[in-house]
């Protein structure tokens, strides 16, 4: 029996790409699945019925499934995606934050509503859909999250400050909710992607393909064995897996002990150790403040 028979997953943007192949894969697995999309564009406007066509997939191959097509980035709409979990299966094991749109333009030409469109359905739909399920999480000492980041925050991309900033932003939220949950087992990771999607077919420079017959090689359910690893019972937390294409990586933080200047410190004397000071030939994984605070 899968070990995930019985789980109930609720996944944001689950209408098509990687959220349907994460959906679909759980759904196989037995888990109760509940498949949120709005059903916009990629741009975020407009609304359709993508949530229960997948969820007539599932039913149709024998598995269980409900639609929410609320916003993720309305407060209320994103809490009732955890309601309609608890309502229709009693509970919630394991959210997959997938949910996302695109307003790529370069800083210089890109208004401030486009820069909140993207923070608002990326980073704070991540956090007031995970607010909603972490008081259930806590309690009955059980959680999986995964955060949906991207190369684009991480390593960055021209013309995508605001979806790599809100992409960015999730390591920073799995960080500190992974110091939270250690202690109720709840663990919270990051995935970074790359698929062929609606959303990367619009990105300016990617090769057209067709989205609905992607290259086997971009399909999205490629990524989808990392997001399984990260909800699993042997699953990390605090860990970021980038997944493309059936390979699979780890990216994280390093720091080099750097050089302490004291309480004298001043430009003249940054400048003269500043080759030491951004030598990274030596760094480890973690935080040199921390590493100094544990001596």
């Amino acid at each position: 029996m899968s070990e995930f028979e019985g789980k109930v997953v609720a996944i944001t943007g689950a209408g098509g790409g990687l959220g349907k192949a994460h959906a679909l894969e759980f759904a196989r697995r037995g888990a109760k699945v509940v498949v949120n999309d709005l059903g916009g564009s990629v741009n975020g406007e407009g609304a359709s019925d993508f949530a229960d066509a997948v969820v007539a997939e599932i039913t149709e191959a024998g598995g269980v499934a409900i639609a929410n097509k609320a916003s993720v980035s309305d407060k209320e709409g994103a809490k009732s995606i955890v309601t309609d979990a608890v309502d229709a299966f009693g509970t919630i094991d394991i959210l997959v934050n997938n949910a996302g749109i695109l307003r790529d333009k370069s800083f210089k030409n890109m208004t401030l509503e486009e820069w909140d469109l993207v923070m608002d359905v990326h980073m704070n739909g991540t956090a007031y859909v995970t607010h909603a399920a972490w008081p259930i999480m806590y309690e009955k000492n059980y959680g999986r999250i995964v955060c949906t980041s991207s190369g684009s925050g991480i390593w960055g991309n021209f013309g995508q400050s605001n979806y790599g900033a809100a992409k960015m932003a999730m390591l920073g939220f799995m960080n500190v909710l992974a110091l939270e949950g250690r202690s109720h087992n709840i663990h919270v990771n990051c995935l970074a992607p790359g698929a062929a999607t609606r959303m990367t077919a619009t990105v300016p420079g990617r090769p057209e393909v067709d989205i609905d017959n992607p290259p086997p090689e971009r399909a999205p359910g490629l990524v989808t064995p990392a997001v399984l690893f990260m909800t699993s019972e042997e699953a990390p937390t605090g860990t970021v897996i980038q997944a493309s294409s059936g390979n699979f990586s780890v990216a994280s933080m390093f720091s080099n002990d750097g050089v302490s200047l004291g309480v004298d410190a001043s430009f003249e004397s940054f400048i003269e150790s500043k080759d030491q000071i951004i030598d990274m030939s030596a760094a480890v994984e973690g935080s040199a403040f921390r590493r100094r605070q544990a001596k």
